[in-house]
């Protein structure tokens, strides 16, 4: 590793120590829109990212996967990951 990016490393650990770790607001609804939501909604709610076409079909591929999995585990998912993001935030 460059040396430039060790000491911006070091840097940002010491000037930074105080900085809190709350996870951005829009986070959880990206999760369980991820998890619940149809394509077409999906479509729109990932569309204010603006991102690549080959972006959005690979999440709409990885969703069609996650559609599979019964509802009762897709519940399960999201409150651990919920969960983990509001301890992040704490």
């Amino acid at each position: 590793m460059r040396l430039s990016v060790c000491l911006l490393l070091v840097t940002l650990a010491l000037c930074c120590y105080r900085a809190n770790a709350l996870a951005c607001p829009a986070l959880a609804s990206e999760i369980t829109g991820f998890l619940f939501l149809n394509d077409d909604l999906l479509k729109l709610q990932v569309a204010k990212f603006n991102p690549p076409p080959e972006a959005l079909a690979a999440t709409l591929q990885v969703k069609h996967c996650t559609d599979q999995i019964p509802l009762s585990d897709r519940l399960l998912i999201e409150k651990a990951l919920l969960k983990i993001v509001l301890k992040c935030g704490v």
